[in-house]
């Protein structure tokens, strides 16, 4: 029997872990791919406080470190599914099941790619899904936004503030994200909106060089040169396997609060994958504490099986 049962081996549920082993609890993470999430792609990091700079593996590995130094398990395997038996979860996996006193959903999500040529061989070269995470290294050079929503909108906002120019790439003739937004980027010089295009191809041998563009309205193609291209068409939540036992949004997020907790006692729900405006490295981090001290308190009242 586990305290806290952990799905998902990214920021949130090792902290989690982390929180969870200080308190004395005993904890499992269940990762179905590699430890570490999304961040483990990024070739720097420097915006996490106290940390100046670190690669995004390197951070991961130290942080999974950290949980097993302090006695967290780790498992890799695909979760099918959870059982509630009341004031036990039942995880389970393809390979076995672990009753649990509390669970922390940390499943994350998954970046919607464009599916273009050189897009996988050039992420982290270039290609990012995170301007808030990598915009700064593009300081005086020119780079592309792909994207209509709030997101893509939000991030030409920030890019134009770092980069020579920003190409703002967008499939329609208009813009899905908030008029309000729209109106300042239209008012800003180094913003030009490529509209009715998509992205054919990603061009560069070692790191991003161009993209060719297919311009729907004239059938014509086109080539611009950018050193960086990020892309905002949208995230994906991996929560499908939960909707019979906590509550799901309209785009299939956990629904969860600041407190992290679902509409299912004992289950909580940490990092991108439950509903929140922010999704960074540092809300994710603070998401498995928060989760974690809930998770304790919880197991605690439950028959917890504390060290």
């Amino acid at each position: 029997m586990y305290d806290i049962g952990i799905i998902g081996g990214g920021t949130a549920g090792m902290t989690a872990a982390v929180y969870g082993q200080r308190a004395g609890k005993r904890t499992v993470i269940i990762e179905g791919g590699t430890f570490g999430g999304q961040i483990t792609s990024s070739p720097k990091v420097e915006n996490y406080p106290g940390i100046a700079s670190v690669s995004g593996s390197e951070f991961s590995m130290n942080l999974l470190d950290q949980a097993m130094k302090l006695g967290a398990e780790t498992e890799t395997e695909r979760v099918t599914g959870i059982r509630d038996e009341g004031t036990v979860k039942v995880i389970e996996t393809t390979g076995r099941e672990y009753p649990c006193r509390s669970v922390i959903l940390a499943t994350g999500v998954t970046h919607r790619h464009l599916g273009v040529p050189n897009e996988e061989r050039l992420t982290g070269a270039g290609v990012s899904y995170c301007a808030t995470c990598d915009g700064a290294f593009f300081r005086g050079r020119d780079v592309a936004v792909v994207g209509g929503g709030s997101t893509a909108l939000q991030d030409a906002e920030f890019l134009c503030n770092y980069c020579r120019k920003v190409y703002l790439i967008h499939r329609r003739d208009e813009f899905r994200g908030e008029e309000s937004i729209v109106k300042r980027l239209r008012e800003k010089e180094n913003i030009e909106f490529v509209l009715s295009a998509v992205v054919k191809e990603i061009v560069g041998d070692m790191a991003v060089e161009g993209l060719v563009l297919h311009h729907k309205k004239t059938g014509e193609d086109s080539r611009i040169d950018v050193a960086g291209v990020f892309i905002a068409v949208g995230q994906i939540p991996q929560n499908e396997i939960f909707a019979d036992i906590v509550k799901l949004d309209e785009s299939g997020f956990i629904l969860a609060a600041e407190d992290c907790m679902t509409s299912c006692p004992g289950i909580f729900a940490a990092g991108d994958c439950r509903t929140k405006e922010v999704r960074q490295l540092t809300t994710a981090a603070a998401d498995g504490a928060v989760a974690a001290l809930a998770a304790c308190r919880y197991a605690a009242e439950n028959g917890s099986q504390s060290k």
